[in-house]
């Protein structure tokens, strides 16, 4: 499985949860999260994409933890179950 079928899982879970996940591009700033997921009633978290097994580079671990800094989730998923665990827990009100 690649990348692109894990953010393309993401996108229609998060369409369903009748939400939005923009594909996030900061020109100048490289190691930004793939995704801003935001959801009915002013929910927003960041979301690293990887395939399978994969784990963010150091200049996305670090851009990560900026955004952490300021108060946002940011969550990196790497295959389709946690795309599913990570939309169930924003069903539930919990997008930490």
């Amino acid at each position: 499985m690649q990348e692109k079928s894990v953010e393309q899982h993401l996108t229609r879970r998060v369409n369903e949860l009748g939400g939005r996940a923009y594909k996030f591009v900061s020109p100048g700033n490289s190691g930004v999260p793939d995704r801003l997921v935001c959801l009915p009633g002013g929910k927003a978290c960041f979301v690293e994409l990887k395939a399978p097994g994969k784990k963010p580079r150091p200049l996305q671990v670090a851009a990560q933890e900026q955004l952490r800094r300021l108060g946002f989730a940011v969550k990196t998923i790497d295959c389709k179950e946690r795309v599913d665990e990570f939309c169930k827990k924003l069903k539930s009100g919990d997008a930490k």
